[in-house]
């Protein structure tokens, strides 16, 4: 998982082969302070790979945390979809990709989801004047819990009392924007 903010990124980064230096180089990096800048609005390179061992990824999503006169706010982002799908504008989410998990032998939907996602987003809520954290995080396509891995294994039913499968997740570490006046 790599995320990267800054001003001016475009999609046409994710292709070129300096992408990362070009990133480093005109950005900061998860973990860093991304300062304002007069009238622009930040935009961030977000780029999961699969894990081999694991199910494929599902979507890319970007979280953002402010407050406001001491109250905490946060909103979740999706911001790339696999199988070709699209970010709904309005409701900032990806479509459901068609991935399941059959709980009788717990192996999951084959063909669907990505092995690598990555996108250029930019925050369609950018308020200036506000300090915001930003991090991203990677959904892999369901799998089964473990609590099924071993129900299957000994023949028996699911517990009815825990959730059969899950959505493994990755996240990076925040990037930090702080507004002129701080």
């Amino acid at each position: 998982m790599r995320l990267f903010g800054g001003y001016g990124f475009d999609e046409s980064m994710l292709t070129q082969a300096d992408r990362l230096t070009q990133a480093y180089s005109s950005g900061v990096s998860m973990g860093g302070d991304l300062l304002a800048r007069d009238g622009g609005v930040p935009t961030f390179i977000v780029w999961a790979m699969r894990d081999p061992a694991s199910a494929p990824l599902q979507r890319l999503q970007i979280i953002k945390g402010w407050t406001i006169e001491g109250e905490h706010h946060e909103q979740v982002y999706d911001v790339a979809c696999s199988d070709g799908g699209l970010v709904d504008p309005s409701t900032h989410h990806c479509p459901e990709n068609g991935a399941s998990v059959d709980l009788s032998d717990c192996s999951i939907t084959t063909g669907v989801g990505a092995g690598e996602l990555k996108t250029v987003w930019r925050d369609p809520d950018f308020s200036p004047g506000f300090r915001a954290f930003y991090y991203a995080r990677a959904l892999e396509n369901p799998t089964c819990r473990w609590s099924t891995w071993d129900a299957v294994r000994a023949s028996v039913p699911p517990r009815s009392d825990l959730k059969s499968t899950l959505q493994e997740r990755a996240w990076s570490s925040p990037i930090w924007y702080v507004p002129a006046d701080n």
